[in-house]
């Protein structure tokens, strides 16, 4: 009995696991499909060398099989063509040589491999700067890209500044984080006072390294609050809270668009924490100056320069 049992199982599981004449071929085609189904619901990421300095610092590894920046760009290039040929959404992220030899080195990896690379390059896009890739050269997106690194930059050594700070030894009070809310009060009103247009504003401020600067585009109409991306106005906020905090010589520029009207140039200048309007004539001179040499450059054609406007009144002084 036991043995026709066995029989009868075994014939049943041979029942359900035939495969009919040309089933395996098909299976393996259907298997294929699948798998080209799930890559281009995958998304790439391609870490770029964007100057040749940093190509020639990555020549120094064997296995990087290129020897030609101009090459490498085009070859680059024909692989994002590919990528987004077969449906798979792609981006680009800056790949720095002197980055990825820390990253190696602290990771205990062979950064000799095209592991290394490829595991570094995934790390950089989960955690920096990167350019979503559309079908536009790389000369335009390159640099989309240098120019999102370095406000990335900018905006992690701006906080670094402001977390070094610590508490204010007579209240206790976070000095950096009140720097900041103090920061984006500032920017609130500034927006609410500048009205309906598109605004590009400008902040900056010197540090013992280097100037540190930050850009916000906004838009608003007649009736609705400004539009912004969170990310820009939390890395402008962060910027001029690092001028609040350290009472550093910090400044504001805002050019607002509107149509039928010629475009309009405001500046202030950052004092006690307060932004203090800038006649037009000091407003000119910042505009019309090469900040690096100091050398007088010529006024835009269509532009208005004007004085900095009261943001209007501010209800309580700030602590720090």
């Amino acid at each position: 009995m036991a043995q026709t049992d066995n029989t009868d199982h075994s014939s049943t599981d041979n029942t359900k696991h035939r495969i009919e004449p040309g089933a395996g071929q098909g299976g393996a085609q259907q298997a294929t499909t699948m798998r080209r189904t799930l890559r281009r619901e995958a998304p790439s990421t391609v870490g770029l060398l964007v100057d040749e300095r940093d190509f020639a610092a990555m020549r120094h590894y064997r296995t990087f099989a290129f020897t030609d920046h101009t090459v490498y760009l085009q070859q680059v290039e024909a692989l994002l063509k590919s990528l987004t040929a077969q449906g798979v959404h792609t981006t680009i992220a800056l790949f720095d040589p002197e980055d990825y030899a820390e990253f190696c080195a602290d990771s205990g990896l062979d950064a000799d491999t095209g592991a290394s690379r490829s595991r570094f390059t995934a790390e950089i896009a989960a955690a920096g700067a990167t350019v979503a890739y559309t079908g536009q050269q790389l000369s335009d997106l390159i640099p989309l890209l240098v120019s999102r690194a370095v406000r990335r930059a900018t905006w992690e050594y701006a906080t670094l500044r402001l977390a070094d700070l610590g508490a204010c030894v007579d209240c206790g009070q976070d000095i950096g984080r009140a720097a900041f809310d103090r920061a984006s009060h500032l920017l609130m009103r500034l927006l609410q006072a500048a009205g309906p247009g598109t605004h590009h504003l400008v902040c900056s401020t010197p540090t013992e390294n280097d100037q540190l600067l930050a850009v916000l585009h906004t838009r608003r109409d007649s009736t609705g609050p400004a539009e912004l991306d969170t990310s820009e106005g939390a890395e402008f906020a962060t910027v001029l809270a690092v001028a609040i905090a350290l009472e550093a010589r910090g400044g504001v520029v805002l050019r607002t668009s509107t149509p039928d009207r010629r475009d309009r140039v405001h500046g202030w200048r950052l004092a006690y924490g307060a932004l203090a309007p800038l006649t037009a004539g000091e407003v000119f001179n910042a505009y019309c100056t090469d900040a690096e040499t100091g050398e007088p450059v010529s006024p835009e054609s269509g532009v208005e320069y004007c004085a900095g406007f009261d943001i209007g009144a501010d209800p309580a002084e700030p602590h720090h």
